[in-house]
């Protein structure tokens, strides 16, 4: 099997809008790696894209299965139309410590976009999921019944055996992730901790040298290539920890959007709206909250 890092951008759009959206995005993707006998190391699903490290023979058909699927349940839920995001970014990644640093890259994601002070933080990253016992992780999710786990997955798809579902429906990522893989490259909990935290820079450059491979070294813009939101400096700032954590999140805005806003105009979803309506909202919106402009303008898709 060859690794892969896989990055899906929403351009101009938000992908995930709301908690269900991301429930549904990676048991989508838990039902593909479990279809087509891949093994999953790390994911990071964000508003406006995700990234995926895995180990496959099968790297189109995951994600043409995975990405087709929740773009019908996207565009059926949201009376969109067309395609969704832009063209997957795949990059073939060989060499151990090559390997290791993506997936940290990946882990790591939700702080390099300020949206978490730690990977840990965040809940839709699979950063939580390893060395769960060692770093005092307790579950207090419960699991769902067997029989409800259809709600919570496409129409006619059966969950894979050995996949557990917690109480909101989501499968739980240490039944899906290739636990035993990625704990043995990390070695030790407290060498994991140490990669979580760990700021970028040369250090990690030379580390990948040891490989003695051709392949460019894995870096925080290589992975990022096709999530081009905000600008290198501003991720390494991220990573200092100099980041408003209170500010409306785009799960947040979001939902005033789409549960308090739009109910008022008699419109089902973003996308029944015209360019005037859009940008009467987006002048609302914006005094409202003082959210940039761009960021509002990515959650109403213009």
């Amino acid at each position: 099997m060859n690794n892969y890092h896989v990055c899906i951008s929403g351009d101009n759009e938000i992908l995930f809008r709301s908690e269900e959206d991301y429930i549904r995005a990676f048991n989508t993707l838990a039902i593909a790696v479990a279809e087509t006998g891949s093994h999953l190391n790390a994911d990071s699903i964000m508003s406006t894209h995700m990234h995926i490290c895995v180990r496959t023979d099968n790297i189109l058909s995951l994600i043409r299965r995975f990405w087709k699927s929740y773009t019908r349940y996207f565009n059926s839920r949201y009376g969109r139309k067309g395609s969704l995001g832009s063209r997957p970014y795949i990059v073939e990644i060989a060499g151990f410590n090559h390997w290791l640093t993506a997936i940290c890259y990946v882990l790591r994601n939700a702080v390099h976009h300020g949206v978490a002070p730690t990977p840990f933080a965040y809940r839709h990253s699979s950063a939580n999921a390893i060395f769960r016992k060692e770093t005092g992780k307790s579950d207090v999710t419960g699991n769902l019944p067997l029989k409800s786990y259809y709600k919570y997955l496409p129409k006619g798809t059966a969950c894979p055996s050995g996949y557990i579902m917690d109480s909101s429906g989501l499968i739980k990522r240490e039944s899906v992730l290739d636990l035993a893989d990625i704990e043995h490259m990390f070695g030790t909990p407290r060498s994991f901790l140490f990669y979580m935290n760990r700021l970028s820079g040369e250090e990690w450059r030379r580390e990948q040298e040891k490989d003695n491979n051709s392949s460019a070294p894995v870096s925080l813009d290589m992975i990022e290539r096709n999530a081009s939101f905000q600008n290198l400096s501003e991720m390494l700032n991220h990573e200092y920890g100099r980041s408003n954590y209170k500010v409306l999140t785009d799960i947040e805005l979001c939902s005033l959007v789409d549960k308090e806003i739009l109910p008022l105009r008699g419109k089902r979803s973003i996308y029944e709206l015209s360019v005037h309506e859009k940008l009467e909202l987006l002048k609302q919106i914006c005094t409202k909250t003082h959210i940039p402009e761009s960021r509002v303008c990515r959650c109403l898709a213009m």
